[in-house]
C-alpha cells in the first residue's frame, strides 16, 4: 500500500465512492464522490494527538466489534494515508454542536467541521473491478447457533483480529465474555457454505485452510487447550496445503466429521451438539469458545457498481467473467476487468495471481494504437425506428442511446428520436433485436434476411 501511494503514476482516492459510470472502452467517464473527511489531509501530519483526546468511543469495524475506536480515527494501524477522518455518525460536535476537542488540540488546525462531500469526474481507459467480499450474516440464518446472542460464539474474522498482535487483545486468544483463556475451542466449518437451504450452495474455498490455521493457533497460544473441528469435508487444493492440514492433525486438533445441530449455553459453558458421521454417534462437546467459519458472499455494493458499469453477474451475485477458462479476468463489457473475490471466493495466492493477470490485460489494451472490435454488432435502420427506447432499456452493456436526427415527413423536415448503437460497447448479444417492436434492429452477420436464407437452403 505504501509503494502504491508513493508511485508517481498512481493516484489514490481514499474515502471515495463511484457514483456513476458513462462511456466505453478507452473513454470511461467516472463520477466520484469524495466523502467529507472533516480533516485537511494536505496539512495533517498524522500525529494522532486528536485520536488520543477524543472522548467518544464506538465499536471498531476493523476489529469486528471486539474493540473500540474514537470518532476521529484511522481505519486501521497501517492505513494509507496514515491520517484520520471523522465519523459523522458518532461525532458529538457534528451531531450536537458540542465538544470539538480534536480541533482545540490539533497543533496545525487541520480540523474542518464545515467540510462537505465533493464530486469529481475523471476519464479512464479501463476499469478493474476489485469490490471484494463480505461474510454471510450467520446470526440471521442460523438460530440453532444462538442468533448471535452468545458473546463467546464468534466468526472466523473476529478470531483473526483477536489472534493478531495489533488486535484488541494484543494477540491473546480469550473469551469475549470474561477475558479468560479458553481451554476448549470448537471450530465449525461451512457455516453458510454448501448449504442451499439456508446459506449458499457453493464452497467458499478458503475456510478449510483458515480453520486449520485457527486450530493450530489455539493449540499454540493456549497452553493445555483442545481444539475440535466439525467439518463436512476437508478440501486442501493448494501447494503444501495438505501438509499444513496434516500438521494440524499431528499437533493434536480433533477433527469430527459432522455438522453442529445446536449450540446452547448453560452455567457459562457452551454445549455443541452434533453427530460424528464416521461412527454414527451423537456427540456433545463442552466449549469455552466457538468459532464459526462463515461463507464468503459478494460485498454489499457489488450489485450497484455492476449495474453502473454494465458488468454481468451470476446467480449468486458474483461478477461474471467472459469465459471461465479462456477469458477468466475479462468481462463482456470491453475495457472492464476482474480481480480478486468480486468474481468468486478465493484465497490470497489466487487473488494475487488474478490481479497480476488483470493488470497485464490492461497493459496489453493500452499498448495498441488501434483496437480490435467484433464485427457482429447491432445495427439500427433509422427509417423503421420509432424511438420507443425499449432497446436502450434492455441493453445489458448500455450500448444504445436515443439521439435526434432530421427526418422528412409529409414534405417537411422534422426532428425525431431514433436508437443509436455505440460500436465500442456493443457485444452482439442480440437482446435489442428481440425487444425491437418495429424490427428496426438487426445483428450484423445474423440479420433476419440471412437467417431466412439459411432456413431456405436447409429445406432444399
Amino acid at each position: 500500500m505504501v509503494a502504491a501511494a508513493q508511485h508517481p503514476n498512481i493516484e489514490l482516492m481514499t474515502y471515495s465512492e463511484i457514483e456513476d459510470v458513462q462511456g466505453y472502452i478507452g473513454n470511461f467517464q467516472v463520477k466520484i464522490r469524495q466523502k467529507a473527511k472533516y480533516v485537511n489531509h494536505s496539512v495533517c501530519t498524522g500525529c494522532g494527538l486528536c485520536e488520543t483526546k477524543c472522548p467518544t468511543k464506538v465499536p471498531s469495524e476493523f476489529d469486528q466489534g471486539l474493540g473500540k475506536r474514537t470518532s476521529i480515527y484511522k481505519p486501521f494501524p497501517q492505513a494509507v494515508p496514515s491520517k484520520p477522518v471523522i465519523d459523522n455518525q458518532s461525532c458529538r460536535k457534528l451531531l450536537t454542536g458540542k465538544c470539538g476537542i480534536c480541533a482545540k488540540v490539533c497543533p496545525l488546525g487541520c480540523i474542518d467541521f464545515e467540510d462537505q462531500d465533493k464530486y469529481v469526474t475523471e476519464t479512464f481507459g479501463a476499469i478493474v473491478m476489485a469490490t471484494g467480499y463480505d461474510l454471510i450474516d450467520w446470526a440471521k440464518l442460523y438460530g440453532e447457533y444462538g442468533y448471535g446472542k452468545y458473546p463467546d460464539v464468534i466468526d472466523g474474522l473476529q478470531f483473526e483480529r483477536m489472534s493478531n498482535a495489533s488486535g484488541p487483545t494484543e494477540g491473546k486468544i480469550v473469551r469475549p465474555s470474561d477475558g479468560k483463556t479458553p481451554k476448549s475451542v470448537v471450530i465449525v466449518k461451512c457455516v453458510g457454505s454448501r448449504d442451499p437451504n439456508k446459506g449458499r450452495s457453493y464452497c467458499s474455498r478458503a475456510c478449510c485452510m483458515y480453520a486449520a490455521k485457527h486450530a493450530h493457533q489455539v493449540l499454540e497460544k493456549c497452553p493445555d487447550s483442545q481444539a475440535y473441528v466439525f467439518y463436512m469435508d476437508v478440501r486442501t487444493p493448494g501447494k503444501a496445503y495438505e501438509e499444513f492440514y496434516m500438521k494440524t492433525l499431528h499437533d493434536g486438533a480433533v477433527y469430527v466429521r459432522g455438522r453442529i445441530s445446536k449450540i446452547y449455553e448453560e452455567d457459562g459453558k457452551l454445549f455443541c451438539c452434533g453427530e460424528d458421521t464416521l461412527v454414527s454417534k451423537n456427540v456433545v462437546v463442552e466449549a469455552d469458545l466457538v468459532v464459526l467459519e462463515t461463507a464468503m458472499v459478494p460485498s454489499a455494493d457489488t450489485t450497484r457498481v455492476a449495474q453502473m458499469i454494465g458488468a454481468g453477474m451470476d446467480k449468486d451475485g458474483w461478477l461474471q467473467e467472459a469465459h471461465p477458462k479462456l477469458r477468466p479476468v475479462e468481462t463482456h463489457t470491453g475495457g472492464v476487468f476482474l480481480a480478486g473475490t468480486c468474481q468468486g471466493p478465493k484465497d490470497i495466492p489466487d487473488t494475487v495471481a488474478q490481479a497480476s493477470a488483470a493488470a497485464i490485460k490492461v497493459c496489453a489494451l493500452f499498448s495498441k494504437d488501434e483496437m480490435d472490435t467484433d464485427p457482429m454488432i447491432s445495427h439500427v435502420n433509422t427509417e423503421k425506428c420509432s424511438g420507443c427506447g425499449f432497446c436502450a432499456a434492455c441493453c445489458p452493456y448500455k450500448a444504445i442511446e436515443l439521439k435526434e436526427i432530421d427526418s422528412r415527413e409529409d414534405g417537411k423536415w422534422v426532428k425525431r428520436k431514433v436508437a443509436s448503437v455505440n460500436t465500442g460497447l456493443c457485444q452482439g448479444c442480440g437482446a435489442c433485436v428481440v425487444a425491437c417492436r418495429p424490427g428496426a434492429i438487426d445483428l450484423l452477420g445474423y440479420t433476419n434476411g440471412q437467417i431466412l436464407e439459411e432456413v431456405d437452403a436447409l429445406c432444399l
